[in-house]
């Protein structure tokens, strides 16, 4: 069966930190997905409208929410970065594919590691959320990682989360901190092992930067002792 295509109309849209957009569109009838999934949206040239190729992008908002919600960090040059920056609005409908991926949490026993920098935090939202609504109770612990604390996004949401669930705990980390900053410093693949002392008994899951998940992905196997089937990767552009 072909993966549906649907039309939808942009409900709301905030730059939300430095050159990161979080987008609602309204949800189509009957669309269903599990969280991690991505969907294509059709995206002209800025300067030749006629000119559409397709860009992948996760879905940030839980099933049970009422819309369909994308972070998309702004990428100079990047199609979809100079058409959200220079032409986007609220109201304006996109053509979508979707929902396509494999990218999700697994079930078992062992406790889990999320590894993401900027945009990479999209899919891990309705993943850690959903999961906790289901009473899972394994131990999560959530990495995030960006340049400055000009371009955290989110913190508020997870840090209600860590008070919520006594298995949730929140890590961000800064490779470019002021001086005042009292987190974690450094790119978050030098820091996981760290945090996660007893990293070979967990699922890792790392989203972002393909230059970050690569370099998890190889800290896990060659470094860390996990095997294949531990190790989930996602990486954007």
């Amino acid at each position: 069966m072909p993966t549906p295509r649907f039309s939808v109309h942009c409900t709301a849209l905030a730059e939300i930190a430095t050159g990161v957009y979080d987008i609602y569109f309204e949800k189509p009838a009957g669309f269903t997905f599990t969280p991690g999934k991505f969907v294509l949206w059709d995206v002209p040239k800025v300067d030749a409208a006629t000119d559409i190729q397709p860009r992948s992008f996760s879905i940030a908002s839980l099933p049970s929410e009422p819309e369909l919600r994308f972070i998309i960090k702004y990428l100079a040059g990047g199609r979809a970065s100079e058409w959200i920056k220079q032409q986007f609005k609220v109201g304006m409908e996109v053509s979508m594919q979707g929902p396509l991926g494999r990218f999700k949490l697994h079930p078992g026993e062992k406790d889990i590691i999320l590894v993401c920098t900027g945009a990479g935090l999209g899919p891990f939202r309705p993943m850690i959320i959903d999961a906790l609504q289901q009473g899972d109770r394994r131990q999560m612990d959530l990495v995030f990682g960006v340049r400055t604390e000009k371009d955290l996004f989110w913190t508020e949401e997870f840090e209600a989360l860590t008070k919520q669930h006594e298995n949730f705990f929140l890590h961000l980390a800064l490779s470019d901190p002021t001086p005042a900053w009292t987190g974690h410093r450094g790119r978050v693949q030098s820091l996981v092992a760290l945090i996660a002392k007893d990293i070979a008994q967990k699922h890792v899951y790392a989203c972002g930067s393909p230059i970050m998940t690569n370099d998890v992905k190889k800290h896990c196997l060659e470094e860390w002792g996990l095997t294949k089937q531990d190790v989930h990767v996602e990486g954007y552009i």
